[in-house]
């Protein structure tokens, strides 16, 4: 079936693209992309999956977060370097392949293997969809102990559900050869093209690893004036000041972390805090620029910098070039209503054990 689809699929193919893959193949290529920033070399690893035509089962696996790089080629087979036209002879022994490199820090591999299950048949022999033949065989394939170990228990797992023997091949890899280049994201240059995959299983796989919900995140309004005292409030939502002096950490120097009220992030250490005499919390500089933004405010016929809290958006206080020469010369000037004070003692048992290594530096 297939192979009929490769001619009109190469003649037609540039066609069907300008005229009707546009966002899919806009899509396709952001995932692509966001994968390979988040790539770590030192980290990702290879599995082989065969799963019928390579065409669809490539583009499944492109779809899946953690998933950084895909090839499709011909795997164990009985001669080197073989062609298309010899793979589908069916007398080289080889099975369409699709290498699969992924990040075991974003995606775990019995989820690719469970997420892989639902694009096959694991009971049909040399069948998937219209192909027939030995190269449409199922198979995962692996190149070291602890992957073969995981892909024979999921599977074994997996075939638990069905009824019928499932007939997985799970082997080492004996050799994979690359595919000709129009085979390589065939489904991208030709989104028309065949393929035995139901569409919305490209769908589910967008969303089967999800990024993690972030640890810190901005608050409604709603619920900040139900959470925070109505100075906490004012100050940090109607960029208000509180009074100098008489303010809960002006005189705050014990060892810990001062964090946004709004959101719980850190944002100042204590051993960058410092005595200025303005009579607000005083800090040479933030834990990290990352954690807050700094913008003009030309409020009360002054012009100033203030200073916010990137996730929650919290008004925090303004920063002036008046601080300490040895510390950088910058004054972090900070209202107690906007941060929370967490002791040395309490960091750990409140999420913030990371940090402590930070109150170590002089």
């Amino acid at each position: 079936m297939k192979n009929i689809f490769t001619f009109l699929g190469m003649v037609l193919g540039i066609a069907v693209f300008a005229t009707s893959c546009g966002d899919a193949k806009q899509q396709s290529s952001s995932i692509k992309k966001e994968n390979e920033i988040t790539m770590n070399a030192k980290n990702v690893k290879e599995v082989y999956f065969a799963g019928g035509c390579f065409w669809g089962t490539e583009h499944f696996f492109q779809q899946i977060r953690g998933v950084v790089e895909t090839e499709v080629g011909y795997a164990n087979g009985n001669k080197k370097n073989p062609t298309y036209e010899e793979v589908i002879s069916h007398t080289t022994g080889f099975a369409e392949t699709v290498k699969v490199k992924y990040d075991p820090e974003q995606v775990d591999l019995k989820l690719l293997i469970d997420l892989y299950f639902k694009t096959i048949d694991p009971t049909s022999l040399n069948k998937q969809g219209n192909d027939r033949g030995d190269q449409y065989r199922t198979g995962i394939y692996s190149t070291d102990k602890e992957t073969e170990a995981i892909i024979k228990g999921e599977v074994q797992k997996l075939a638990k559900n069905y009824s019928k023997p499932v007939v997985v091949e799970t082997i080492p890899l004996k050799n994979f050869y690359s595919a000709e280049t129009y085979h390589q994201d065939y489904l991208d240059k030709n989104p028309g093209g065949y393929c035995h995959i139901e569409p919305g299983l490209f769908e589910m796989a967008k969303n089967a690893n999800p990024l993690p919900k972030a640890k810190y995140q901005k608050q409604d309004k709603e619920v900040l004036k139900k959470k925070l005292t109505a100075e906490q409030y004012k100050v940090t939502q109607e960029n208000a000041t509180e009074r100098p002096y008489s303010n809960e950490y002006d005189k705050e120097f014990r060892e810990g972390i001062y964090v946004d009220i709004t959101t719980g992030e850190p944002l100042f250490i204590s051993t960058d805090k410092f005595e200025s005499g303005c009579g607000w919390p005083s800090f040479s500089k933030p834990i990290s620029k990352n954690v807050i933004d700094e913008k003009t405010d030309n409020s009360i016929g002054m012009a100033r910098t203030e200073v916010r809290s990137k996730t929650g958006d919290a008004h925090l206080g303004h920063v002036f070039d008046d601080g300490p020469k040895d510390k950088g010369g910058l004054r972090y000037c900070i209202n107690s209503a906007s941060l929370q004070f967490v002791p040395k003692a309490e960091m750990k048992e409140k999420g913030y054990g990371e940090y402590i290594s930070l109150l170590n530096k002089k």
